[in-house]
């Protein structure tokens, strides 16, 4: 026998990592608006409907989970695992929801995570109390924070506003517990991770990479995600989450 085949089956029987059992690298994708550009803000910031049923077609088809923080643990025993993720709570996102609803099989859950920004919950172009009940109602989308006010954490000093308060108004809002938090802008420091360790499990960030576990200190705050934009094509999007 080969001395290469030899010592996969000694790896395999002692449980040590091979190549072919090789870490996963999960795609944590972030948008912000589904919907027409409409000249308001950066038209890269918006994902029309159309394009994103085609990119959620493309993961069920494909053979993807979907999963939401709540089933973190859950990414080592389903296949394909990926992360859905929508900055900011916007009224648009009621879109989201439309493509879901379509797409959802006996065979395939589509599920997001939507980051509010909880002192604007209630604005025309956000969405309100009302729409957040009825998105945890449905089943699919966990509710978590984007703070308060959206501020720069590495700038502030009072963080129990954009913090605790706002993790405690969205759980009043949705029942559901409040454990992640997307950095505003996506900035942090060591200083906003300790901030953020006293109030939730998961610090998400904005570092372009895919997720692979390395077990270093606080790792589950420096979650890195993909942004999909408005000029990802379906190739693009393949590279991305392949």
């Amino acid at each position: 026998m080969k001395k290469s085949f030899l010592l996969l089956l000694f790896s395999v029987y002692i449980g040590l990592p091979t190549q072919a059992f090789a870490k996963q690298n999960v795609p944590i994708l972030v948008y912000h608006s589904i919907a027409e550009y409409n000249g308001t803000g950066s038209k890269e910031l918006y994902v029309t409907p159309e394009n994103f049923e085609k990119q959620i077609k493309y993961l069920q088809d494909h053979g993807f989970t979907l999963l939401t923080f709540e089933r973190w643990r859950d990414m080592k025993n389903v296949n394909k695992p990926i992360f859905i993720t929508l900055d900011d709570g916007y009224k648009n996102n009621k879109n989201v929801l439309t493509v879901f609803r379509k797409l959802e099989s006996s065979r395939f859950k589509p599920t997001a995570t939507i980051f509010v920004i909880s002192d604007f919950i209630g604005r025309s172009n956000r969405l309100s109390s009302d729409d957040l009940k009825m998105f945890v109602a449905s089943g699919y989308f966990s509710i978590q924070s984007h703070t308060a006010t959206h501020p720069d954490l590495t700038k502030i000093t009072d963080y129990a506003h954009e913090l605790k308060d706002s993790k405690e108004k969205i759980e009043s809002i949705t029942g559901k517990p409040v454990i992640a938090l997307s950095y505003p802008y996506g900035s942090f420091n060591k200083k906003v991770v300790q901030e953020t360790k006293k109030y939730y499990l998961f610090g998400i960030t904005t570092t372009p990479e895919l997720f692979s576990e390395k077990g270093s200190k606080d790792e589950l705050y420096y979650l890195p995600r993909i942004y999909v934009k408005n000029s990802t094509n379906m190739e693009d999007f393949a590279n991305i989450v392949d």
